[in-house]
């Protein structure tokens, strides 16, 4: 996006909150642009995620947070306060990501898509995707991605819970992106 261009912010979704549960949860910055890399952003970015998660009891099952856009599952357990909770989410990072780079103002986040996961296969199929997308975008070579919650999933779970999970619910359509330049 050239300097004095503005972003175009006429296409966006509607937001949809079903009823209290989990959702998968996917923002990406404007014009798609590397706001996280350094790591240190994506940092910062996770503190504020376990910060407004904490604030509004959501607690955060999952999360992935990539170069130009983060997913989340979430346990949204008064729902009709997601968009709120979204909006000090994308707000705070803002602010900070902005902070850290001595910019005023700057717009990091287009918006956000919200997906309410109904039923197991559902929650499992985006727990795998969320997993698997930092291999995708050539971020990893295998799931020991720093900024990825499926470390945190292994001891939880262990490692043969997630393998069975992929097993059961694969993931369909996945295809290598080559972010890396």
């Amino acid at each position: 996006m050239r300097a004095n261009q503005k972003p175009n912010f006429t296409n966006r979704p509607p937001h949809i909150v079903r009823e209290n549960g989990y959702y998968f949860i996917t923002s990406r910055t404007v014009e798609s642009q590397w706001f996280l890399r350094p790591d240190k952003y994506k940092s910062i970015l996770l503190d504020v995620i376990h910060e407004k998660t904490t604030k509004f009891n959501y607690p955060l099952i999952a999360y992935a947070i990539l170069n130009h856009h983060y997913h989340l599952i979430i346990d949204a357990k008064d729902a009709k306060n997601l968009s709120k909770f979204m909006s000090e989410l994308n707000g705070a990072s803002s602010r900070k990501l902005n902070d850290a780079d001595g910019v005023i103002g700057r717009k990091v986040w287009w918006n956000y898509f919200e997906t309410f996961l109904a039923n197991e296969e559902q929650f499992f199929t985006h727990l795998n995707y969320l997993h698997q997308n930092p291999i995708k975008h050539s971020l990893s070579k295998n799931f020991d991605y720093k900024f990825s919650s499926y470390g945190a999933w292994v001891k939880k779970k262990g490692k043969e819970y997630l393998d069975d999970s992929f097993r059961k619910y694969p993931i369909v359509d996945f295809k290598l992106v080559n972010d890396i330049f």
